[in-house]
């Protein structure tokens, strides 16, 4: 059975998300496409947001499944 594939702008905003959260760099975008690239930066400012709030670690656990796609 065939597996379908993810929506390609959830998965870069979770992507971003993830990258935020750790603290990375936005210039560590990997993505070239606009609209993908758009969600990923989407996804870098609320994980940086979130960082700064301190939702690391088990006090962010509760955002998880809203980016889990």
């Amino acid at each position: 059975m065939k597996r379908q594939k993810r929506d390609m702008s959830a998965r870069a905003f979770k992507r971003g998300y993830l990258a935020g959260i750790s603290g990375k760099s936005k210039d560590s975008c990997p993505l070239e496409r606009s609209e993908s690239r758009q969600e990923w930066l989407n996804g870098w400012r609320e994980g940086r947001t979130d960082n700064w709030e301190g939702y690391t670690g088990v006090s962010g656990i509760h955002k998880l499944p809203n980016i889990t796609a």
